[in-house]
């Protein structure tokens, strides 16, 4: 899979960064990753789509090769930037279907994109996104607004994540099999040490810093509900059999709200991308291109 980076200054004043497959006159399909991760991360399920499609790949703010850029914008902004960027970007690709993909929170940016810009996509797909309830919604604007955001279960975690290892060796060795990343495939973690590493003065240290990590899992979409509820574009949500519970319960609420978006599970957890990339290419071209 040939990949050619691309970058563009937003209109948030920093620059974001990604890549993209040569233009081929296939259909062009739009993936944003998950927090704290970066769209290479997930070469084995991508490769696997590019037979089908051409890529592109939007690294968001603070994540991969993008900058940055200062405070986080926001989850409503990020998708603006993320459509920003493609709009800029996407004319090489010429008359084809476009079509959108995004994985936890790239899932969430990408619903909100199918929100601001029904027309930009025929179909998405969704991989475990992190839709909050409206309950949860509700504790969190309350806990930012007595300061008590940055110190829930997954932002606390992410403050505590060790970011930098004297060698990828040793980022491999401590990091295998381990949290986040139990059951991956070899190739998706071997993805993720090769493209959510950088270089350093002491060794090589995460891309995403894990204060911005924070910065996502502290904050929330403004307006989650209302915008799934205007989504017009063939949707399916795909979920880990494992994954967190809120997520199958919202998949659910907004299913029946929503008559656009189906949904399906499939094995595994949050990451079940990671876990068996070929069923998760498999499902996601079925319902982008179906045949018949």
């Amino acid at each position: 899979m040939t990949l050619l980076p691309w970058s563009y200054l937003c209109s948030a004043g920093f620059t974001l960064r990604g890549w993209h497959t040569p233009p081929s006159g296939k259909p062009l399909l739009h993936f944003l990753h998950g927090n704290g991760y970066c769209g290479r991360v997930y070469t084995p399920m991508l490769q696997l789509l590019a037979e089908d499609f051409d890529l592109w790949l939007c690294d968001v703010q603070g994540h991969g090769d993008s900058d940055h850029g200062g405070r986080f914008h926001g989850w409503n902004r990020s998708a603006e930037l993320a459509l920003e960027a493609f709009a800029a970007g996407n004319a090489i690709f010429g008359a084809v279907p476009r079509f959108a993909l995004g994985h936890s929170f790239g899932g969430v940016l990408t619903s909100l994109m199918l929100a601001q810009q029904p027309q930009q996509f025929g179909r998405a797909v969704l991989l475990d996104p992190v839709l909050f309830s409206p309950a949860m919604i509700g504790v969190m604007a309350l806990s930012d607004v007595v300061g008590l955001s940055r110190r829930n279960t997954l932002a606390s975690k992410a403050l505590q994540r060790r970011s930098s290892w004297p060698d990828r060796a040793a980022a491999h060795a401590a990091l295998h099999g381990r949290g986040m990343f139990r059951g991956w495939t070899e190739e998706a973690f071997a993805a993720y040490i090769q493209h959510a590493l950088k270089d350093s003065d002491q060794g090589v240290e995460l891309k995403c810093r894990p204060s911005r990590e924070a910065d996502i899992f502290s904050s929330f979409p403004k307006r989650l509900w209302p915008s799934l509820a205007k989504v017009s574009t063939p949707t399916q949500v795909l979920y880990g059999q494992r994954s967190y519970p809120f997520v199958a319960k919202s998949v659910a609420r907004w299913c029946a709200g929503n008559a656009h978006v189906s949904a399906h599970v499939l094995p595994g957890g949050h990451c079940f991308m990671q876990e068996q990339p070929a069923p998760a290419a498999e499902r996601i071209s079925a319902f982008l291109l179906p045949r018949g």
